[in-house]
């Protein structure tokens, strides 16, 4: 319905605290009934929250602003006024939170399910609270605390194991289909995977999540193709598998082309582990063409891959298992970090 966003930018704010309540008590019999008035509630907090059901942001660019409800004032008779209403923000997992003007990572949201990111403002004091020997009759309360304000911006970084790495039509999506129950187009035109495709490999008792990266093209660093406009969704992978085309005769300098793009785009992917997956094995002159692969890469890990053989397949998929084991299973750190304070001192009485 929305198709595929993965950034975009909105307004949250917090609500206002409910302002204390002036009030002196009223009944018949009891002349001088003293102060009553009750406190005003809290206002609402802006909440975001992880849903599993969701892959993209595009329900957020339909709706821009978010703003919680402002607490209720006090009443009489020492009645407090009620909290605001929080405002959830529902967002897929992955999604990272930063500072709209400055760009700088604010929470990373990886592994939370639900995140209070503006608190709202707290309730004002009623007379009642003010009280005292010497005031009697105070006719002043606390005006309730303001909400905060801010825009910021919503990333998606979609999490996976493995990330697909290679020129249009080398084969990514034809794997991902058959490793995982993802239906990722086929076809024999380039750019047939237009957004980033996400499937599940079973193996045991886990899932390894594998991400179909669209086609990297020579001077993607430039802008052309797609340029780089998907490569950010690698950022989480414990592991990259490059695709090399073997029916393609150009194909001995895929490896290095790829890696100069990558390493321009951000160098720390170039220390991830890495795999070689050679494909279309079946193809006129792919033997050749791998042997010389194999001559010009030496030490490195390469697989070849026909989809019509089954051994080859399977190698490939030990390949992506011996991957995540030696990465470890363990959950990536938090990476975000939070530069907002929120300040939880008291509530003054400035009168």
């Amino acid at each position: 319905m929305f198709g595929f966003s993965d950034e975009t930018y909105i307004d949250v704010a917090s609500g206002n605290g409910g302002n204390g309540c002036v009030s002196f008590h009223r009944e018949k019999f009891v002349p001088k009934g003293g102060p009553d008035g009750g406190d005003g509630g809290k206002g609402g907090d802006v909440v975001f929250v992880v849903r599993d059901n969701l892959r993209t942001l595009g329900h957020l660019k339909m709706v821009r602003t978010y703003r919680a409800e402002n607490g209720r004032p006090g009443q009489g008779d020492r009645c407090f006024g009620r909290n605001g209403a929080d405002i959830e923000i529902p967002v897929p997992p992955g999604t990272v939170i930063k500072d709209a003007q400055t760009g700088e990572i604010i929470k990373d949201l990886t592994g939370e399910s639900r995140w209070v990111f503006l608190k709202g403002g707290r309730g004002g004091l009623g007379n009642w609270h003010f009280r005292s020997a010497t005031r009697q009759t105070p006719r002043f309360a606390q005006p309730g605390e303001k909400g905060q304000e801010m825009r910021v911006g919503v990333e998606l970084l979609v999490i996976a194991d493995i990330g697909f790495v290679g020129f249009p039509n080398a084969g990514k999506s034809s794997l991902l289909n058959m490793l995982t129950n993802a239906r990722s187009k086929v076809a024999g035109y380039p750019f047939t995977t237009k957004i980033p495709q996400l499937g599940a490999m079973r193996y045991d008792d886990q899932d390894i999540i594998l991400a179909d990266i669209p086609g990297i093209i020579e001077g993607a660093s430039r802008g052309a193709g797609m340029g780089f406009k998907f490569l950010r969704h690698i950022s989480r992978t414990k592991g990259l598998a490059f695709f090399i085309d073997l029916s393609d005769e150009a194909c001995l300098d895929s490896y290095d082309i790829l890696c100069s793009e990558l390493g321009t785009y951000a160098p720390a992917l170039l220390e991830k582990p890495q795999v070689i997956i050679a494909t279309k094995l079946d193809e006129d002159g792919a033997q050749e063409r791998l042997e010389a692969l194999r001559s010009r890469l030496a030490g490195k890990d390469i697989h070849p891959l026909s989809i019509y053989m089954d051994e080859t397949v399977e190698d490939v998929k030990h390949a992506f298992i011996h991957m995540v084991a030696s990465a470890g299973l363990a959950k990536d750190d938090d990476g975000g970090f939070t530069t907002r304070v929120d300040n939880d001192a008291e509530y003054r009485d400035e009168y």
